[in-house]
């Protein structure tokens, strides 16, 4: 049976006025083609190809709590710098990361919204709104074939100077009547993202940004802060803290950088033995096994079973 396909993690009525919920995160590749198989090989079932009209496609990681990665590519140029010719947000910051960073890595977290004006409106008063909004639609297919549409508008949040990363809250205008059941069933048992841990020399200086664009306090200070999200927390670490935790050098990111992602799964034994069935190369520190970013991954990958 086909079935209306679930609400977002922003859904009227799903999360009391506050902070805003994680909705998910963009990582830029230089190839689809690469980054499903990596994908694959870490044990996500990965979508059907997404075809945007400003020259960019993407191939989503569904989960079940609502969130998901959108690794992006480039499909055609010449549509793309007509884009950012026409003041495409989207694709002007993800041309300056690729100019920047090269075309692997983690280049936004997106904030799922019920008014996407209002909260252009607040980044333009704050001083952080990063350019004009953006109200784009394209198709959208599950995993039996059936297609229909997905309407979004955009308003976006960066601070100055930070290209390295973006923040950007998503309105869905239009959520597609399809069945992403099956998209959401990973061999590897992950079943949410449960949090996204940003990077910066810095990090004081970006608290406001983060702040503002996520309507959540910071708690902590010195080389680690937090934000409370209804559906996941988005922690900033400098990069000495980040590699203690890790075990991963984080350079020396004076920007705001986005570079790992937690994954909630059932079984951290079946996670272990699926990656050494791909022979992907991975750590084990404390509960969380964790893999290192790769071409097509984009950002280290950590995975933790939730009891």
């Amino acid at each position: 049976m086909t079935e209306t396909m679930p609400a977002g993690p922003h859904s009227p009525g799903a999360y009391p006025p506050g902070a805003y919920p994680l909705d998910h995160l963009v990582l830029p590749t230089a190839s689809l083609d690469v980054a499903r198989a990596r994908l694959n090989s870490l044990g996500f079932i990965v979508a059907p190809t997404g075809i945007h009209p400003f020259g960019t496609e993407n191939c989503c990681v569904f989960l079940e709590d609502g969130t998901y990665l959108e690794p992006l590519a480039v499909c055609n140029a010449q549509a793309a710098a007509k884009a950012i010719a026409d003041g495409n947000v989207f694709v002007a910051r993800d041309r300056a990361y690729r100019d920047k960073r090269g075309n692997e890595g983690f280049s936004a977290l997106v904030l799922g919204t019920e008014n996407a004006d209002a909260d252009h409106t607040r980044y333009v008063e704050a001083g952080l709104a990063a350019g004009d909004m953006l109200s784009f639609s394209r198709a959208f297919t599950d995993a039996a074939g059936k297609s229909d549409t997905a309407s979004f508008k955009l308003a976006f949040a960066s601070g100055t100077g930070a290209t390295d990363a973006f923040l950007f809250a998503c309105e869905r205008i239009n959520a597609p009547k399809v069945d992403r059941t099956a998209l959401q069933i990973h061999a590897n048992g992950a079943t949410g993202i449960i949090e996204v841990v940003a990077v910066s020399d810095e990090p004081s200086g970006q608290r406001r940004l983060i702040s503002i664009a996520a309507r959540s306090p910071v708690a902590g200070q010195g080389s680690s802060a937090t934000f409370g999200l209804p559906n996941a927390t988005l922690t900033l670490l400098d990069p000495v803290a980040f590699e203690t935790r890790f075990g991963i050098s984080a350079g020396a990111p004076s920007e705001l950088r986005f570079a790992g992602v937690v994954f909630s799964v059932r079984r951290a034994d079946t996670v272990a033995k699926l990656l050494a069935a791909s022979s992907v190369e991975h750590d084990i520190r404390g509960n969380d096994i964790i893999v290192r970013p790769a071409t097509g991954q984009g950002a280290a990958f950590i995975f933790r079973e939730i009891a």
